[in-house]
C-alpha cells in the first residue's frame, strides 16, 4: 500500500527521471548534425523565417534524367470558313457568352487588378476579342480560373470552352485536345535579382533554381544543370516570392512569365532569352472543330488589323520589344471527289 508521502517520493523521483531524458535529447538534439544529403547545407544556412511558398519543395536537378522535349513549333490547325458564328457554334452563341479559362495570377497574360478587382493581361484581352467577333460584345465572356495542371481535363469535361492560358502546344496535347493558330511565340529565360552573377545556364549549376512543377523550364534545368538545386513551385508567382525571401537565387521561366515578374520587381534583371521556343495557342476541346475556326477567324482579323500587335505593345513591349504574332500553318481543306464542280486533278497537284 502506498502512502502520500511515498507517492510524493515516487512522483519527484519520475519528474526528475523525465527532465533528466529531456535534456539529454535537448542535448542530443543540439549536437546531431543534419543527415548528409544535398540540401542540408541550404537549410541549415537559410537566411529568414518565411517559410517556403505552399506546396513548395526543394529537390536535386539531377536527382532523375530529364524528360524528352515534345514541343511542337509547327503544327496544323483548321482554317476560318465561311460561316457565321451563328452556324459554327450554334450552342455558345445561344448561350450568350463564351466560356474562356485563364490565370488570375500570371502579371501581363491573366492577372487580377488589384486596384479594380478586374481580370487584366494579354490572355484576358485575347478572350474579350473572341468574344467581340462572335455577340459584337467583347464583355459577353465567362472567365474561370484554370490551374495549369486542369488545363485539359476541364477542356475534355465541357467545364471551359476555350483555355487561354499559356498553353504551350505539344505533341502529347496534340492528342488530347484542339489547338487554336499559335498567338504568343514564348521563349524560356533566366531572370535575377540584385547584385547576382549568374547570366547564363552554366552558371546554375550551384544555384538554388526557381521553376513551376512540371513545367518546360523544369526540364530545361534537369538537363543543362543538373549539380542545381530546384525550388519546385505550384504557381509562378511564388517564384518571385522565393527570390525575394532568399529561397532562390534565380527563375527559369518563360520569358513572357519573366517579363511580369520583372514588371513587378523592376531590380530583377532578365539575363538570358532563347532556352527554348515555344508555342502558346488556344485549347479547344477535341470535338469542336467549328470552335477552332472561330478562333482562328479572330486570330486572322487581329492580325489584318493591327490588334495583336497593339495588345502586345501595351502588355510586353517595354520588356520583350519587336514581338510578332506567329503565322499559322493551316491544314489542307480535303477534296471532295463526288463534287463535279472540283478539278480532282487540279486540286492534287495534277498537270
Amino acid at each position: 500500500m502506498c502512502t502520500k508521502g511515498s507517492f510524493r517520493a515516487r512522483l519527484t523521483t519520475v519528474v526528475a527521471t523525465l527532465s533528466a531524458a529531456s535534456l539529454a535529447l535537448v542535448s542530443c538534439a543540439e549536437t546531431v548534425p543534419l543527415a548528409a544529403d544535398p540540401f542540408s547545407d541550404s537549410i541549415e544556412h537559410a537566411t529568414g523565417s518565411a517559410p517556403l511558398p505552399p506546396g513548395a519543395y526543394y529537390t536535386s536537378a539531377g536527382g532523375r534524367e530529364p524528360r524528352p522535349r515534345e514541343t511542337a513549333t509547327a503544327y496544323e490547325t483548321l482554317a476560318p470558313d465561311d460561316q457565321l458564328p451563328k452556324e459554327r457554334i450554334p450552342e455558345i452563341y445561344k448561350r450568350g457568352r463564351i466560356i474562356v479559362g485563364v490565370d488570375q495570377a500570371l502579371n501581363l497574360l491573366g492577372f487580377r487588378n488589384a486596384s479594380t478587382g478586374e481580370l487584366s493581361g494579354f490572355e484576358v484581352a485575347l478572350a474579350q476579342e473572341l468574344a467581340r467577333d462572335i455577340f459584337g460584345d467583347p464583355n459577353a465572356v465567362e472567365f474561370r480560373y484554370v490551374r495549369a495542371t486542369e488545363r485539359v481535363s476541364m477542356l475534355r469535361s465541357g467545364q471551359v470552352d476555350v483555355v487561354l492560358r499559356t498553353m504551350t502546344v505539344t505533341e502529347s496535347r496534340l492528342e488530347a485536345v484542339n489547338f487554336s493558330a499559335p498567338y504568343l511565340t514564348a521563349r524560356a529565360g533566366i531572370l535575377v535579382g540584385p547584385n547576382s552573377r549568374i547570366e547564363s545556364e552554366a552558371d546554375l549549376n550551384g544555384a538554388k533554381v526557381c521553376v513551376a512543377a512540371d513545367s518546360t523550364p523544369e526540364e530545361i534545368v534537369r538537363y543543362t544543370a543538373p549539380d542545381a538545386t530546384l525550388l519546385l513551385v505550384g504557381n509562378w508567382s511564388d517564384c518571385l516570392v522565393a527570390l525575394q525571401q532568399s529561397q532562390a537565387d534565380v527563375i527559369v521561366a518563360d520569358d513572357t512569365i519573366l517579363a511580369g515578374i520583372n514588371e513587378q520587381d523592376p531590380t530583377t534583371a532578365i539575363v538570358r532569352r532563347g532556352l527554348s521556343v515555344e508555342q502558346y495557342a488556344a485549347g479547344i476541346a477535341k470535338d469542336n472543330d467549328g470552335l477552332v475556326r472561330q478562333v482562328n477567324e479572330t486570330m486572322e482579323r487581329i492580325r489584318s488589323d493591327g490588334t495583336w500587335q497593339e495588345l502586345y505593345d501595351v502588355w510586353f513591349g517595354p520588356f520583350l520589344p519587336q514581338g510578332a504574332q506567329p503565322q499559322p500553318t493551316y491544314a489542307p481543306v480535303p477534296v471532295d471527289e463526288d463534287d463535279p464542280t472540283i478539278d480532282t486533278d487540279s486540286a492534287e497537284g495534277g498537270e
